[in-house]
């Protein structure tokens, strides 16, 4: 059975996007997205845990950013949904390197620019410290139903 590489993001632009024209026409979009994830530390403050990821995207998609028919900027908020890539080249001073990148399919504009930057609502009501209270009841789940008849394969 082959795999699945699947990988879907929202978070804010750190950069406006940048496009490459090639000689054949071909375009090719690269930007930084920043995802963030908030929690409460053991002292119960609230800490920000922010990620970085390279987004890359080809041909139709990188097309259609350099055609301004969507013009996205540093700070907007966006869904990407694409693939993680990961690639080896050599830098100038000859040394080795890889890099891990997201190469988009999809670019939906969420929200336009600042919106908090943190890829979050400040203004949601915080949540309770105690884990079971933010649990539904147990038969909120449901029963587990399935046979050896509802199975796929």
């Amino acid at each position: 059975m082959a795999g699945l590489n699947k990988v879907i993001l929202i978070g804010r632009l750190g950069k406006d996007p940048e496009v490459i024209s090639f000689d054949n026409g071909g375009k090719k979009m690269t930007v930084t997205l920043a995802t963030s994830e908030r929690y409460r530390d053991r002292d119960g403050n609230w800490q920000d845990q922010t990620e970085w990821h390279n987004i890359v995207a080809w041909g139709n998609l990188a097309a259609d950013i350099a055609e301004k028919r969507r013009s996205y900027v540093k700070g907007d908020l966006l869904f990407i949904e694409g693939k993680i890539k990961s690639r080896q080249y050599t830098d100038n001073q000859g040394i080795n390197k890889t890099i891990t990148e997201i190469v988009a399919e999809k670019m939906n504009l969420i929200s336009k620019g600042g919106g908090g930057g943190h890829g979050y609502n400040e203004n949601r009501p915080e949540r309770s410290s105690s884990h079971e209270q933010s649990l539904p009841p147990e038969d909120h789940y449901g029963a587990m139903t399935d046979t050896a008849d509802d199975l796929p394969f």
